[in-house]
This record gives structure tokens, sequence and C-alpha cells, in this order.
């Protein structure tokens, strides 16, 4: 499968009214900071008619931003119970790994995060 980029209206994008990922002010204010340090890395996930299957707290940022259109990835191969089971899975890998403190503590002295 090749997965292809295309560039949505953030108006045309429809959030899952039955996303289990809760995004804070704060949570989407750093979200906005990274995008506006570093531009639009990760593509949003839609699935059919536009439904976003990952990706909601970057469209919240990007509407803060006033960004009108972002890069999106059609994830239609899924069925939908795929497509329920990926929103979750997605975004629970990075809460089960673990950091690697020493290279942590490594890239952290000479980088500015802020």
């Amino acid at each position: 499968m090749e997965l292809k980029i295309e560039y949505i209206a953030v108006d045309d994008l429809k959030p899952y009214e039955k996303n289990t990922r809760k995004h804070e002010k704060k949570d989407v204010d750093n979200i906005a900071k990274s995008i506006e340090k570093y531009g639009m890395c990760d593509a949003i996930g839609i699935w059919k008619d536009n439904i976003i299957v990952e990706g909601h707290g970057r469209l919240l940022a990007c509407k803060q931003l006033g960004i009108k259109e972002v890069p999106c990835v059609r994830l239609d191969h899924l069925t939908d119970e795929q497509r329920r089971e990926y929103a979750i899975a997605h975004n629970a890998t990075a809460e089960l790994s673990i950091w690697d403190k020493d290279f942590l503590a490594e890239e952290l002295a000479d980088l500015d995060l802020t």
C-alpha cells in the first residue's frame, strides 16, 4: 500500500465524535508551538468522508494558528473496526514506550526545547 499526502481545508475535516483522546488547552498550545517552530511534520489520518482517525490535537492547533489547509493521509483501506482500533493504538503507542534516560540527557544538554 502506498500512502499519499493530500491537503484538505481544516473546515472540511470532521472530528470523530467518539474520540477517546482529550486535548486540554495547554496540550493544544504545546502542539501549536511545535507546529510554529518545526512546521506541520505529521499528517492527519482521515477516513471516509474526512472523519479524523488520528490528529485531533493537530487540527485544533492548526485552527488556533489560523492554518487553512493541512496535510492528510487517507486511511480508507481500514474497516470501521480497524479504524477504531488504530485510533486507540496510535495514541497509546507513545504512552507505552520508555525513554532511554542516558541518551535523553545527552540530547537535552544542548537543545532548546522552549
